[in-house]
């Protein structure tokens, strides 16, 4: 049979009614000129109607590749659950499936990705669902939100709390996606996939698998073809048997704004001297403080945010390697990239499929998370996934629930205030104007991370801002540091909406964080890990 088709063809096998799985984060990854064809064979035909899409992450980015906005159309789509979603500059128009979510127009969840990946496992198995701990006391657990984030959503719930062996848990059943549409750079003519222009593998491999051994198709978007035996058989990465169908985009683009950087895929490495370090400015203050944080020899996952940018505070001080970076599309090690291209990594040591990262992060395998915060609540929990103001501006939690969930340490960074005016002189932190919004609020709007649950486990949280470092404790969120030149009544008590405590032994942050020189950091080296009894 001949599997090379024309997207035309490709979008026409899509039935009214399927669900529909699409492998994609942001625009790493996106299949975007298929999601393009099955928009445009509905604005003709009026079908495929009625879809059930799954988005383990983001499909589309809002910067060039439409991904999910192109199928995000009334009759068109039904049914929507995604670990994150396309965000916009708050000054922008919502991308259309914000004007889909906020208008109730259809069902819409959004399920931390490594349990959607999960949920896809378990459905290629033919198990009846995920059991798993990951989202107890968020926005995840059904005593909350249940992952609904619109009231059609909650009309129609897809998790509960069970018990089992003793034991609470949340129940996911398996959903299963009768299309796959994934995508790789080579296809050759048996539909075997290989991955040298991606920055990440993501989780097509298990997509494919959800749909093909439930009797559904699998369509894969591709940069080429290539004749039959020239591919390398440990470079494919889906082999043919999992893939029906092949269409080809010969211009489609390696991640958002990025049509290819053979240093994104790892073909070749950047001189470290090319990378750009962070202008002085308040976001590397803060960023410095987290980098105090961390351990030689640790391996550490990284999110979006002011965070993201701690690499090149070690790169600049001449720690890099130091620590291993964990991302969750799939990156281990190197240098992970910023802006639009936030997901991959340059000169990574290797790339895991996005399921296997999230394995690792839901169990605890690593040292630390370094992650931002919108909102920071009495009881310690966060909120990184809900603004009721400016809903399209968040993306959704995406991996996030499942990172914190067991995480044995977390450095949460963000500013104090949000629209404060700061300035920096003299080694000593300025405010000029204070921000009206307050982000230490009694209650947070969204919980994506539970404080509570945090101290139950025994979690280690810090939070980082520019002019305070604090630490959750059984007894309320205490402060540790204050930046110097802060008055402690007037610019920290006072702009918290909870009392916070005070710790006996607080200190001035260090000064060099402050001016613009390197600030000389040294990481203490990780405990040697031993198994119990003592062995090595």
């Amino acid at each position: 049979m001949k599997k090379h088709i024309t997207l035309q063809e490709a979008a026409d096998l899509i039935p009214d009614g399927a669900i529909v799985s699409v492998s994609s984060s942001s625009g790493l990854g996106c299949p975007d000129a298929m999601l393009k064809a099955i928009g445009e064979r509905f604005e003709t035909t009026g079908h495929p109607r009625d879809l059930t899409t799954l988005h383990p992450i983001a499909a589309g980015d809002m910067s060039g590749i439409k991904g999910i906005d192109h199928i995000a159309r009334k009759g068109l789509l039904k049914k929507i659950l995604a670990g994150s979603y396309p965000s916009g500059p708050s000054s922008s128009e919502p991308p259309l499936i914000w004007q889909m979510v906020t208008g109730n127009e259809i069902p819409a969840y959004n399920i931390p990705s490594g349990i959607l990946f999960d949920m896809h496992r378990e459905a290629a198995a033919k198990r009846p669902g995920v059991l798993t701990k990951v989202g107890l006391e968020t926005f995840v657990d059904p005593e909350r939100q249940g992952c609904a984030m619109n009231e059609r959503a909650s009309a129609e719930p897809i998790v509960e709390k069970v018990t089992f062996d003793g034991e609470t848990w949340l129940y996911f059943r398996s959903i299963i996606p009768k299309v796959a549409i994934i995508r790789a750079t080579t296809a050759d003519e048996r539909g075997n996939l290989t991955y040298e222009h991606e920055g990440a593998y993501l989780g097509g491999l298990d997509q494919a698998l959800a749909a093909r051994n439930n009797g559904g198709i699998v369509i894969a978007q591709v940069k080429r073809l290539c004749k039959d035996g020239t591919l390398k058989p440990h470079d494919v990465r889906v082999p043919g048997m999992l893939v029906d169908y092949i269409v080809v985009d010969p211009d489609q683009k390696q991640t958002t704004q990025t049509p290819y950087d053979p240093a994104i895929s790892g073909e070749i490495f950047r001189p470290l001297e090319t990378f750009e370090l962070q202008e002085f400015s308040i976001q590397k203050v803060i960023a410095r403080r987290v980098a105090q944080e961390l351990e030689a020899g640790s391996c550490v996952n990284l999110g979006f945010g002011i965070s993201a940018n701690v690499p090149r505070i070690l790169l600049e001080e001449g720690l890099h390697g130091a620590v291993t970076w964990v991302i969750e599309q799939g990156a281990v090690g190197g240098v992970p990239l910023l802006d639009f291209a936030f997901g991959c990594a340059s000169n990574a040591d290797a790339y895991m499929p996005s399921p296997y990262q999230f394995t690792y992060f839901q169990g605890a395998g690593f040292d630390a998370s370094l992650l931002s915060f919108l909102e920071i609540g009495k009881d310690g929990s966060v909120n990184v996934s809900k603004l009721a103001f400016r809903p399209h501006v968040t993306a959704g939690a995406g991996g996030f629930v499942d990172i914190t969930a067991r995480a044995r340490k977390i450095v949460f960074s963000g500013m104090f205030n949000a629209g404060a005016k700061l300035s920096l002189s003299d080694g000593k932190l300025v405010i000029d104007k204070e921000g009206k919004l307050r982000k230490l609020v009694n209650e947070v709007e969204h919980v994506t991370f539970s404080g509570p649950r945090a101290i139950a486990q025994g979690q280690d949280i810090t939070y980082v801002t520019e002019r305070a470092v604090m630490k959750l404790t059984a007894d309320g969120i205490m402060l540790t540091e204050i930046a110097p030149g802060i008055d402690l009544k007037r610019d920290i008590l006072d702009q918290s909406e909870f009392p916070l405590i005070v710790s006996d032994r607080l200190k001035t942050m260090d000064a060099e964080l402050f001016a613009e020189a390197r600030i000389g950091l040294s990481l203490p080296a990780k405990p040697f890990r031993t198994l119990k009894g003592g062995q090595a």
